[in-house]
């Protein structure tokens, strides 16, 4: 009897699963991210955006490292920081952009949902907590404001990631809704 009474209480506490010491500590999720808007920072040139994005809609501005598609009637853009060798280096997605009212009947190619997301998922008019669910806690968070817009910026670092990879997200929240309203992922950093 006593050996049926000591197996049965080995295979209980086998079952059973003790936490380590330590373990009631809240884990650290690590997810990075590594595209926005179908394009890899750090990896993608200009030229793969300009297929993508039809470069015919895109302003000409000389000599700059910047390059942006933008919807002028819904304040909407895609906005590209490149190096020297055209790589690009960041991504901003952004719906806070001015509304000019040049509003025309044809919608730009750029503002098709399937370009607004991250290689996760995460999408424009999401929720904050989403962007929690997918990315865990940011490193940083605190308000901001951009275009007289209250804002709640969430501050991501991926350094752990390894330095081939985009080394920061900034993700802006509208504080009244909560809703992403911008997202930037750059290579290697902002």
């Amino acid at each position: 009897m006593k050996f049926w009474l000591c197996a049965s209480l080995l295979l209980a506490a086998a079952g059973a699963r003790i936490p380590p010491s330590g373990a009631a500590q809240t884990a650290t999720r690590h997810t990075n991210e590594t595209l926005l808007a179908g394009l890899r920072p750090g990896r993608d040139t200009f030229l793969v955006a300009e297929k993508r994005f039809k470069s015919k809609i895109l302003p000409e501005e000389t000599n700059s490292g910047s390059k942006e598609w933008r919807d002028d009637c819904s304040g909407r853009s895609i906005r590209l920081e490149v190096d020297a060798k055209s790589v690009i280096q960041s991504i901003t997605l952004t719906t806070l952009g001015t509304q000019e009212g040049k509003c025309s009947d044809r919608r730009p190619d750029f503002l098709d949902p399937r370009f607004w997301l991250t290689g996760l998922g995460l999408r424009m008019g999401d929720s904050q907590d989403r962007v929690v669910g997918l990315y865990g806690e940011p490193n940083s968070s605190g308000p901001a404001s951009k275009n007289g817009q209250e804002l709640e910026l969430l501050y991501y670092q991926f350094d752990w990631a390894g330095s081939d990879v985009p080394q920061v997200m900034e993700v802006l929240c509208a504080r009244d809704t909560g809703r992403v309203v911008e997202i930037t992922l750059a290579f290697p950093s902002l």
